[in-house]
């Protein structure tokens, strides 16, 4: 699965680090972000974290996040 951020839509409500924090992290000014990877906007997601990005993108308020099965 792939997976984009669009930190220009991000509130830092943090549901998506609470849902996924092996995945999600914030900027310092609260900005979505993936972890480990700070400039990246796409990922891919290992499969075990797949539920809880699915998870993340579909609470997002502010569709911050994306996800498209491969």
């Amino acid at each position: 699965m792939k997976c984009e951020i669009i930190p220009d839509r991000c509130i830092a409500c943090g549901l998506c680090q609470t849902i996924a924090p092996e995945i999600f992290d914030y900027t310092d000014d609260g900005l979505v972000l993936f972890v480990g990877e700070p400039e990246a906007t796409h990922e891919f997601i290992p499969e075990s974290q797949q539920d809880a990005v699915i998870q993340s993108a579909k609470r997002c308020p502010s569709h911050a996040i994306l996800y498209q099965n491969s």
